[in-house]
């Protein structure tokens, strides 16, 4: 018999070989180690780097054969549990409920969607008043002028596409020009439809990710990170990124009761991961900014890897139907940090630790002192 043959739990992970599944499955494994991880995905060369315990290439879900493939892998290697780790995996996976020969843990089909639509789920969220960056959708990018007589003249206003994620075809602009010669561009090169992208206020505060966890219309888990910098492959224009280069952790009650109160106006029976990125705005409000609803945040190592409280761990226990108790909120007894770079595994440390190992030659030669 072959020694995971004896193990309890076996999941598959989607786009395996990614930073942010590699990144998951780390969390997986730190959270029990008889997790026996199998990893999928199209792109065999992103697949090399997976480091699940054995990986699949499997077709992309707009291909024929993708569910084929799938049900041919949960069936060899006795798969309880599908975890889908990007937007695209998740519809697909939403899509197939039912047809898959094994578990999965995600919130309603027809939530996922209006989240995947950044414009009408900032419509959804303002009609319940929660706070929301004030947006418009670009329906024709003659009338750009019109819309930005809307804001106040001269504010620098968000321009970006109102599907994707990492901050796809954002940037921030001042002038009409700016926003109709950029939207022109996408339309022209990159195929964009007329109509993709919105433009709204210009949020210039903190910028905060909040992940959660819910069952059946409960709050399990929360925890929450704000980004101090950010990790842009190829410095994009908007200088921005959902991907945190460096990190910390925080705790912001009232944050943390505006995302809850935004899933229940989603879902009063919520289940499943979400994680909501919000940004202030002039006045220090934190505004919902999107919602990803079933896949994890793609810096889950903050989430998993300190505390007492690993949320990767903590979903596969909810997806399996085990009791948890919801973790009352309460204020970390210490600060971590996550600092991540191309190529690196991503470094998790207490503020206390930041110059551990460092010695200071800022000063002459004759006063080098050590930080440690």
């Amino acid at each position: 018999m072959r020694q995971e043959d004896t193990l309890s739990r076996r999941l598959i992970v989607l786009k395996a070989g990614s930073g942010a599944s590699n990144n998951l499955i780390r969390g997986l494994k730190a959270g029990d180690p008889s997790f026996f991880v199998v990893g999928c995905n199209h792109d065999r060369f992103v697949l090399k780097k997976s480091s699940a315990d054995r990986s699949y290439l499997i077709p992309s879900p707009d291909q024929p054969g993708y569910l084929a493939a799938l049900c041919r892998v949960v069936r060899e290697e006795r798969i309880q549990l599908i975890i889908p780790n990007s937007e695209a995996d998740v519809t697909a996976i939403s899509n197939l409920l039912g047809e898959l020969p094994c578990r999965t843990f995600l919130p309603r089909k027809e939530v996922i969607e209006l989240c995947q639509d950044k414009y009408r789920l900032t419509t959804f969220l303002s009609r319940h008043r929660l706070p929301v960056p004030r947006t418009y959708e670009v329906a024709d990018v003659r009338r750009i002028e019109r819309l930005f007589r809307r804001f106040k003249r001269g504010s620098v206003l968000w321009c970006r596409i109102r599907r994707g994620s990492s901050s796809l075809g954002a940037i921030p602009v001042k002038r009409p020009e700016h926003a109709s010669s950029w939207i022109k561009y996408w339309e022209e090169m990159c195929g964009t439809p007329p109509g993709s992208f919105t433009l709204s206020e210009f949020l210039p505060g903190r910028d905060y990710c909040v992940q959660l966890l819910w069952r059946d219309g409960r709050l399990v888990q929360s925890k929450m990170h704000e980004r101090l910098s950010y990790y842009v492959a190829g410095g994009g224009p908007s200088g921005v990124s959902s991907t945190a280069g460096f990190a910390r952790t925080i705790f912001e009650p009232g944050v943390i009761r505006t995302c809850a109160k935004a899933i229940r106006a989603l879902d009063p029976k919520a289940s499943g991961v979400f994680f909501l990125d919000l940004k202030e705005n002039a006045r220090d409000v934190p505004c919902i900014t999107e919602i990803n609803a079933g896949r994890f945040a793609n810096v889950p190592t903050i989430h998993d890897s300190i505390g007492t409280q690993n949320m990767a761990l903590a979903y596969v226990r909810l997806a399996f139907g085990d009791s948890l108790k919801m973790r009352t909120m309460r204020r970390p007894a210490d600060e971590y940090y996550v600092l991540r770079d191309l190529d690196t595994a991503p470094a998790v440390f207490l503020t206390r630790q930041a110059s551990e190992g460092i010695r200071d030659a800022r000063t002459d030669r004759r006063t080098i002192r050590s930080t440690t």
